[in-house]
């Protein structure tokens, strides 16, 4: 099961990323030092490895990324450097101290074709510049040679930051219609459920090496963005119609993947962490939302 309540997991863990969606959520969840931007700035993948060094912690949690997907079209350099080299820098420091690395990646490491959810083994093919420092963050953990979780996920939403909920939460509050993309499919995973399942699997890498691999997560059911879009609206109490359109009414500099679906039985078989429905979790964000403006 995955934990929801704070609780102490036994010696230090250490989280990169302090604001980010994840990492609030971790800090919450957990007692945990989280290493902000002047603390362990990701463009200066030495400095990551010797914050490890100097913490010696039990585990360590990379919930820290360059996210900005359009913009690392232009800065590619600056994504590679956050998303790539760092966490490779990260998982050989772990693995020189021989303790657990959870790295957190996602579903843009694929080109998302077809309609067939994801394995973790499939083939990779990222459609721009941040799957691709992605991709080559996850290639780095992995030639560490350490013991490590590479934990793809999806569509990450939360009370915290910019996100698509708190969006739709702003737009459908000023309109009273909006056409979004239809022809895209994943499953929304909030940064809530991630961070339960990151805890879980640190914890669990220290008890069995054995159980090091690369996983997926995210929210189920699968879903286009506009269907979320409606189940926002229904539960958040907003009258605002809501018209399908495909993506190539909505273009943006990055290609976004229309095959988001991630199949996430290993991640059921290996930690008996079951897919969390987002819609039950879309809750709890809404309720943390009350009273706050979006």
């Amino acid at each position: 099961m995955i934990p929801t309540d704070r609780e102490q997991r036994g010696p230090t863990l250490l989280v990169f990323g302090k604001t980010g969606q994840v990492a609030l959520e971790l800090q919450a969840r957990a007692d945990v030092i989280a290493l902000g931007r002047d603390q362990a700035d990701l463009t200066d993948p030495a400095a990551c490895a010797a914050a490890i060094r100097a913490h010696a912690p039990a585990a360590v949690i990379n919930a820290a990324a360059y996210t900005a997907v359009d913009n690392a079209e232009t800065d590619e350099e600056t994504a590679t450097l956050v998303n790539g080299t760092a966490p490779g820098a990260m998982a050989r420091a772990c693995a020189d101290l021989g303790i657990p690395f959870v790295h957190i990646s996602t579903d843009y490491v694929f080109d998302g074709s077809g309609d067939a959810p994801w394995r973790p083994g499939d083939p990779t093919g990222p459609l721009g510049a941040y799957g691709r420092s992605k991709l080559q963050g996850e290639d780095a953990v992995r030639g560490a040679g350490g013991v490590h979780a590479i934990l793809r996920t999806s569509w990450v939403v939360s009370a915290h930051g910019s996100n698509f909920v708190k969006t739709m939460l702003r737009l459908g509050a000023e309109r009273d219609h909006l056409s979004i993309v239809a022809d895209q499919v994943g499953g929304p995973t909030t940064a809530g459920d991630i961070a339960g399942a990151s805890l879980e699997i640190a914890q669990q890498l220290q008890a069995d090496p054995g159980k090091t691999g690369t996983y997926h997560f995210s929210g189920t059911p699968d879903v286009s963005w506009a269907d979320f879009a409606r189940e926002i609206f229904a539960q958040a109490g907003i009258t605002c119609e809501v018209t399908d359109i495909p993506g190539s009414d909505f273009p943006t500099p990055a290609k976004r993947p229309s095959n988001s679906r991630m199949d996430c039985s290993a991640t059921t078989d290996v930690f008996s962490i079951f897919r969390p429905d987002w819609r039950t979790s879309l809750s709890g964000i809404l309720h943390n939302l009350k009273g706050f403006t979006t």
